[in-house]
């Protein structure tokens, strides 16, 4: 089976992250596709209720790091799977079921290395792997390095990704009615309004802060002073010291005739230059062994799992997967002749940091 089949096998599985049921599928479906692949067999295991596809050892020295969710609902691409030239695209084919396959046929190429490696698919990844999280900070800690199979930036691997706090504002005030008596009422909705630019205004583009007021909510009836309002918040920054400056300052938010609660906070820290410099320097090593041209590394501002394995102090490579376009896209799709040449400079690079 080539890993183009198995990459379309996998797209055809659709696995939206909230629908647990799919979930299961694709995992087992991955797991009947390594066994076809592989001589030592995989498994599914399950992590606080989530199922996740292992294979290799429990203690390994390099964990490969991916996820099979994705953030599509069923339905969403029709056809599911196509090919057109050296473009294949599907929902999760570029974020990064095709990151999975080409980590999997890597390791194909080696021997006896099943008690060294482990290779990790999740399921939770793209809602912030809650129920993940403690697993991959588990195996980080056991880790020598994680190589993660997130997708890559126009072939570069990611040296620095920002770190995200996700945060839910709650003003609550007093309803009465908004056309007899407006003034025995305290408005949610005009408190909160006075904390939304205050918010915006933490932002830093210094430090590539972002401070982002994202879905709001208030109000029951066009002719009732709101007594409730809530409002998301979407942070992210490059440094743990402005994730936690953002995170003093939401949490000091106050109103004066209103009550403020702040939930939420840091889900994951930055993934730093400083965890990725070495082995980011032995792949472009490996990749002048094999005769190709430099890959190249780049910063981003989205979090993968790659953030926390880095926060245990463990080496990180991120963005060791396919090349394509389209992440979360109507357009998201992979160059098919691409696949094959990054599965050996993986399997190259595997057996270097063995």
């Amino acid at each position: 089976m080539s890993a183009i089949s198995a990459i379309q096998r996998l797209v055809e599985c659709e696995s939206p992250t909230e629908d647990l049921s799919a979930c299961h599928l694709v995992v087992d479906l991955a797991v009947e596709i390594a066994n076809e692949v592989l001589s030592t067999p995989a498994e599914k295991i399950i992590e606080n209720g989530r199922p996740i596809f292992w294979w290799g050892s429990k203690k390994p020295k390099i964990t490969l790091l991916c996820h099979l969710d994705t953030v599509w609902p069923k339905g969403s691409f029709n056809p599911i799977w196509q090919i057109k030239g050296d473009t294949a695209t599907g929902p999760g084919v570029f974020d990064m079921k095709a990151g999975f396959i080409q980590a999997l046929y890597a390791i194909a190429n080696l021997n006896n290395i099943s008690d060294k490696v482990a290779l990790i698919a999740t399921t939770d990844e793209e809602t912030g792997s809650t129920s993940s999280k403690d697993l991959i900070i588990r195996l980080a800690k056991s880790s020598e390095a994680v190589l993660v199979f997130e997708a890559s930036l126009d072939g570069k691997v990611k040296t620095g990704r920002k770190g995200t706090a996700m945060y839910q504002v709650a003003v609550t005030g007093k309803a009465s009615h908004a056309g007899l008596e407006p003034e025995k009422g305290v408005n949610a909705t005009t408190e909160l309004a006075k904390l939304v630019m205050q918010i915006s205004a933490f932002e830093n583009s210094k430090f590539g802060t972002t401070v982002v007021p994202t879905v709001m909510q208030s109000g029951t009836t066009t002719n009732t002073v709101p007594a409730l309002a809530k409002l998301d918040i979407d942070v992210r920054s490059f440094t743990l010291e402005e994730l936690n400056r953002i995170d003093k300052s939401i949490r000091e938010l106050r109103s004066d005739i209103a009550e403020v609660k702040v939930s939420g906070g840091i889900s994951r820290p930055p993934l730093e230059e400083s965890s990725c410099k070495e082995l980011y320097e032995k792949l472009e090593k490996v990749a002048k062994g094999l005769g190709l041209e430099p890959i190249g590394s780049a910063h981003v501002g989205g979090a993968s799992d790659g953030n926390i394995a880095a926060s245990t102090g463990v080496k990180v490579l991120d963005g060791l997967g396919a090349v394509g376009v389209g992440a979360h896209a109507p357009n998201e799709s992979i160059k098919i002749s691409l696949v094959e040449p990054r599965i050996k400079l993986i399997s190259a690079f595997i057996s270097e940091l063995l």
